[in-house]
């Protein structure tokens, strides 16, 4: 066996080797992901300044309006509803609510994902000057959820709610649209927000001024030409 393929050899198990620990580890977050979504529990018995839903499904908005009629916070703020919704179209499907619910829901119509909720939410919390939150989404888009929430209100205290639909149809597992699916790619983004601080930190986002430090050490950003 000539050298040429002898090194090609120890190359492709060096590359199948760090596949592996690579698939290893990635697995391994996976269960942890998975298992620690399912463990969080909400606590219906605490009480916050505000709850705030997430828009995505029907069960969502359900368990906030329940939570607010409950009287378990002082307003309902949902984000993320489209442009085109307005608070008595998002709440027909409810039926006839009663005006101290009706009256203390708000909409937010500012976000796309869940990096805007979490701006917007946190816009409307320092507006309103609440310091509390309950946070109510899907189960697996919590840990996503809180990564964000925490990142845009440092000091706030988020109590998650998480939802968990009541019937799952096992056919639906593995489909294009199942649960499994929507997990993987729900870990998947929940890893990218995780790195996403050290990316920032290596490629600062287009738009943002570069800083420079002076003699005296102070910062001055340097602004393109008009």
């Amino acid at each position: 066996m000539s050298e040429a393929v002898r090194w090609l050899l120890r190359s492709l198990r060096r590359i199948v080797a760090v596949t592996l620990a690579f698939l290893l580890v990635w697995l391994g977050g996976l269960g942890w992901f998975v298992m620690s979504s399912l463990l969080l529990r909400a606590n219906p018995a605490a009480s916050t300044d505000a709850i705030v839903v997430l828009t995505g499904g029907k069960l969502r908005l359900d368990a906030g309006i329940e939570l607010l009629a409950a009287g378990k916070a002082q307003k309902l703020f949902v984000s993320g509803v489209n442009q085109q919704v307005d608070r008595e179209e998002l709440l027909r499907p409810f039926g006839a609510l009663p005006d101290r619910v009706r009256c203390c829901i708000v909409l937010g119509h500012g976000a796309d994902n869940t990096f805007g909720n979490a701006r917007e939410s946190a816009t409307w919390m320092r507006e309103e000057g609440y310091r509390s939150l309950r946070l109510v989404t899907s189960w697996y888009h919590m840990r996503r959820s809180l990564l964000e929430f925490g990142r845009a209100m440092p000091g706030m205290k988020i109590v998650p709610h998480p939802v968990f639909a009541h019937h799952l149809d096992p056919e639906r597992l593995w489909g294009w649209h199942g649960a499994i699916p929507v997990v993987i790619e729900e870990y998947g983004k929940f890893l990218a927000t995780w790195v996403r601080p050290l990316i920032d930190a290596i490629l600062p986002p287009a738009g943002k001024p570069p800083v420079i430090r002076t003699a005296a050490s102070n910062r001055v950003p340097v602004r393109p030409d008009p």
